[in-house]
């Protein structure tokens, strides 16, 4: 009999009871596994991710899950030529399985990368700036991010087995909140593969990483506040679980990525032999066959100018007759089997569907070659073209999706009707418009962006390196309105934030320096003893502070910088011209020029641990300084992040500029890498 799927239950594996559900290669037919969840404890598994998983992962910085995010990709790229082995019963080809496998391991990549990059090393998040609540400074707001307390449930769609569940993981672990993961049952054996390597692996900690294989049972009879939900599957499905009394009494955060409607606009300007043209043939081609058609941000409606959607259909037909389907482990096969047999009568009921409200013009036929495969053992169907000639008053072509390689050409006579067309999906997660016109792009873009999560657009300039219509990136947002769910996922650290609570803290200076990590002005001012720069990473403290000597800003200085930089603009050079700006009384020192005399004020000029000045960030500029103005510079140590392994730390500084009147002409923070004590003594 064909082995069970595992369900890594507190750490172990754990068969279900029963024989469960045979699951069934959708390329010719044979069960590959069997699946259940019966007998589980559920509420048990919730408490060892909230009180095992949480605990563990919150004792690291967001550093150090970055880190560990990183290894777990490298350990995973290893092995994945066992997961492209398996990924075949799926139905998918190798670049369909390349997407998954692969993409979703580089998702972990990103997340890590973006985390050491993005995120202090440290246990808090701090959301923008402090707010001055009081009129004297003393009393101030910050906003920070916190780990929830709970569990990140991950209930994940069948098309995507890997990258599913990896785009969803990847946020989760830096956020320092464990997963328990659910997969479609249909292609939950490359899931369950791809767990037990994790697994196996040792990379994550205890209780981190949870797998069900089969049902939820009742789960969410035991979701509480802190718990988090990510769907992704049908619409109808995510609102039965979104109106769960637990769900509802508790307010469990819930973002759905739900079935969608997407749609291509074609500009007016792409006509047949412009290169636009031909790029729209390529990427409806593409994203028709792309995993069978089996992608939530495929596109389903084909929204092209009038006067040629003939010719467009013609080239349509053409192309999507050039494509091989059959055994998507053959080298000679361009699109595989859709998931499951089930899948492919559901297609084909869909698209019986449509054909009352459209013609079909290609496909829509059971009598077609594969290649190397039983089409009567395989889940394989031919991509299906429509073409509906009343797209404004046709609802089934808006409403009524054949989750597979089908599509729609609705044809518009001006680019308010393209909008319309566009709108009437009523929510989408992607779409795209191919234009080498501007000005049409800016008119759809801004005529349908509210009902989008993502819109490219494409044209002969950037089409070699765009990532196409339908290609999700872990840098922005998944998810989009109305059908789509009206969720998002990713997004960078848009997505880690999904898992944490913002928490508006409220106190003085000082107290919100110790709870961030960051000085704060008005908070204390140390007297480090020596020169800031003369200590290591280790050596230095929040809220060190040097206040420097003053300098006094002479005619000379000013005319002297405009010569040597050959930055001669009015105010600075011609004393007449000056007084006539109503910023200015006279000719006025530049601005950079008060940035380097402050940088002369506080830089001690000896080697020392400070190796390097990488920038500077938020100058401004906050009163003119006119000659015989006199400077002076207080320099804190603002923030510190260490960058482990590799001996040293950013440091950033809060530098602030006063003149002889004590007013504050600029400021701005110093960033510098500043040695560890290691690294300092290696070197002197």
């Amino acid at each position: 009999m064909t082995s069970k799927l595992g369900n890594l239950v507190l750490d172990e594996w754990v068969d279900g009871d029963g024989d469960g559900n045979t699951l069934i290669s959708a390329v010719n037919g044979e069960p590959v596994a069997r699946i259940t969840s019966d007998g589980l404890d559920f509420a048990d598994m919730l408490q060892h991710a909230r009180n095992v998983g949480g605990a563990n992962l919150r004792q690291l910085t967001f550093h150090e899950r970055g880190e560990m995010l990183k290894a777990l990709a490298q350990y995973l790229m290893e092995h994945k030529k066992e997961f492209y082995g398996l990924s075949t019963e799926t139905g998918a080809t190798r670049s369909d399985s390349w997407v998954d496998i692969e993409g979703g391991i580089s998702t972990l990549f990103v997340f890590s990368s973006k985390a050491r990059r993005e995120m202090p090393n440290d246990h808090v998040y701090l959301d923008g700036p402090p707010e001055q609540l009081s009129k004297n400074g003393t009393f101030l707001g910050q906003h920070i991010y916190t780990p929830k307390l709970g569990a990140a449930v991950h209930i994940n769609a069948f098309n995507f087995p890997c990258w599913g569940m990896l785009e969803k993981l990847g946020p989760a672990l830096i956020a320092g909140v464990p997963a328990i993961v659910k997969p479609a049952s249909s292609t939950a054996y490359l899931t369950e593969l791809m767990v037990r390597r994790i697994h196996a692996s040792g990379i994550l900690p205890d209780g981190a990483l949870q797998l069900i294989c089969g049902s939820v049972g009742n789960l969410f009879d035991h979701l509480n506040c802190q718990d988090t939900i990510a769907f992704t599957g049908s619409k109808n499905t995510a609102e039965f679980l979104q109106e769960h009394p637990r769900v509802v009494s508790e307010s469990v955060a819930f973002t759905a990525e739900t079935d969608s409607l997407n749609s291509s606009i074609l500009g007016p300007d792409a006509l047949p032999g412009t290169p636009e043209f031909d790029l729209y043939i390529q990427e409806v081609t593409r994203e028709m066959t792309a995993k069978a058609g089996q992608k939530c941000t495929a596109i389903r409606r084909i929204i092209a100018p009038a006067s040629f959607a003939g010719e467009l259909v013609e080239a349509l037909a053409k192309s999507l007759g050039e494509i091989r389907i059959g055994n998507p482990a053959s080298k000679d096969v361009d699109m595989g089997a859709l998931a499951s047999q089930g899948q492919r009568d559901e297609v084909r009921d869909r698209v019986n569907e449509l054909s009352h409200q459209a013609d079909i013009v290609y496909g829509g036929t059971d009598d077609f070659d594969v290649v190397d495969a039983d089409a009567a053992r395989g889940a394989f169907f031919m991509p299906t073209l429509l073409h509906c000639q009343r797209p404004l008053t046709s609802h089934a072509v808006h409403s009524v999706e054949a989750f597979g390689p089908v599509s729609t050409v609705l044809p518009y006579t001006n680019l308010d009707e393209a909008i319309e067309l566009s709108r009437l999906g009523e929510g989408s997660l992607a779409g795209s418009i191919v234009t080498n016109d501007n000005a049409v792009a800016r008119k759809l873009v801004l005529g349908t962006a509210a009902y989008h999560g993502r819109i490219v657009v494409i044209n002969r300039h950037c089409a070699a390196e765009s990532t196409g219509h339908g290609s999700p990136l872990p840098h922005l947002v998944h998810g989009g309105p109305g059908r789509a769910g009206g969720g998002e996922e990713m997004g960078g650290i848009r997505g880690v934030k999904h898992y944490m609570q913002r928490t508006a803290i409220q106190g003085s200076p000082q107290t919100l320096t110790a709870i961030g990590n960051r000085w704060i002005r008005g908070a204390d001012q140390k007297d480090p003893g020596v020169h800031p720069f003369r200590k290591t990473f280790e050596q230095l403290e929040i809220g060190d502070t040097l206040v420097t000597d003053s300098r006094e800003v002479t005619l000379e200085d000013i005319q002297h910088f405009a010569d040597f930089t050959g930055d001669t603009f009015y105010a600075h050079t011609d004393e007449e011209a000056a007084a006539k700006n109503p910023f200015f009384e006279g000719r006025v020192a530049h601005g950079y020029l008060i940035v380097s005399f402050a940088a002369g004020l506080f830089v001690d000029p000896d080697f020392g641990p400070v190796l390097a000045n990488y920038g500077v960030d938020d100058l401004r500029f906050a009163k003119p300084v006119n000659y015989g103005d006199t400077l002076r510079v207080r320099l804190a140590c603002k923030q510190k992040t260490l960058r482990a392994g590799t001996g040293y730390g950013e440091v950033r500084w809060d530098a602030e500029v006063t003149n002889q009147d004590e007013e504050i002409v600029a400021q701005y923070d110093a960033l510098t890498m500043v040695a560890t004590n290691e690294q300092w003594a290696s070197v002197q």
